[in-house]
């Protein structure tokens, strides 16, 4: 009815793909772009800035009731074996998971606004592609890091098992 399949992207029900249609309304053309979408649900942060420096960077309180199934959808999603679950268990563990289901909200919203705005047609890669990307990422970061201090990294053999006790 509204010309994409919004339950493809994994959190999207059909319940939850109506109460969001019924929320925002099948025309996101009055928001330019995905952020001033995520802004408007008061997913994104909201940057206090005096005299050049951040005082703050807290999200917005919000009785918007889009936000708050975002965000229920995104403790969901953190549950299942996808990219969006795998983003945002390693966001809760690193920044706590009120943090995680903030960003991982966000990361939805953003899925929801294109899939509506422009037809974009979710395809999830899987939390294992998600995590070699993250493992490619981070050793990049580190190689580029060794090399600045003057030092090389090369790659060594795999650690083997811990063996068990018989």
């Amino acid at each position: 009815m509204i010309g994409t399949d919004l339950t493809r992207i994994h959190g999207f029900g059909p319940y939850l793909a109506l109460k969001m249609v019924s929320e925002c309304g099948t025309d996101l053309s009055r928001w330019p772009t995905a952020q001033h979408f995520a802004s408007w649900l008061c997913l994104a942060p909201g940057n206090k800035v005096s005299g050049g420096k951040l005082l703050s960077a807290h999200t917005r309180r919000s009785k918007n009731r889009a936000s708050a199934l975002l965000r229920l959808a995104a403790v969901n999603v953190g549950k299942t074996q996808t990219a969006l679950g795998a983003f945002y268990r390693r966001l809760a563990a690193r920044i706590g998971k009120a943090k995680a289901v903030t960003a991982t909200a966000r990361k939805l919203a953003v899925l929801f606004y294109n899939a509506l705005r422009h037809g974009m047609d979710y395809q999830d890669p899987g939390a294992d592609h998600y995590e070699e990307r993250y493992r490619e990422r981070v050793l990049k970061s580190l190689t580029r890091r060794a090399k600045e201090l003057g030092y090389h990294l090369e790659p060594g053999a795999a650690p083997e098992p811990a063996a068990g006790v018989s």
